[in-house]
């Protein structure tokens, strides 16, 4: 059940954001910073390395020396099925693909590993407390029935 899988997800605590800008915006920063917040340890990643607001980059999953629970794609769909076989060489079995970083190929590779896998859906509407317009965003998808039904509270 995707209640389950998100569940689970949330209940980790190491998770690499791979997306992050080192511009320091766009939405990989946003999850980041909204992890980091609510006390995940997390590690940001970007192909081209560098920072983020002051924060080192990695460059891939191989270069983290720290434990990783599970990770969040923020990337384009072809990356994210390089990242989600990463992963899976790294023993990584929580993988959260954001709206419009999956494809089909990705979520195969994921459910042929047996993988936790959450797609369609946005982390910021899971991740307590859930704030500005991602409130207003599970509000409404309550209302369309379209939020997953969680059969115990966050």
């Amino acid at each position: 059940m995707k209640s389950d899988s998100i569940k689970k997800f949330i209940g980790l605590k190491n998770i690499a954001v791979i997306g992050v800008s080192r511009t320091g915006k766009g939405f990989g920063v946003a999850v980041y910073n909204h992890l980091k917040d609510r006390g995940y340890t997390v590690f940001g990643v970007n192909r081209k390395g560098g920072f983020s607001n002051n924060t080192k980059l990695y460059t891939s999953l191989f270069g983290i020396e720290h434990h990783i629970d599970g990770i969040i794609t923020v990337v384009p769909p072809a990356e994210t099925e390089i990242i989600v076989q990463e992963a899976f060489d790294l023993g990584i079995k929580n993988i959260w693909m954001q709206l419009g970083s999956d494809s089909k190929n990705a979520i195969d590779i994921c459910e042929n590993h047996k993988m936790n896998l959450v797609h369609n859906e946005c982390i910021m509407m899971f991740v307590e407390p859930v704030k500005s317009i991602h409130s207003f965003h599970r509000w409404l998808n309550k209302i369309l029935g379209k939020y997953p039904r969680m059969e115990t509270p966050l």
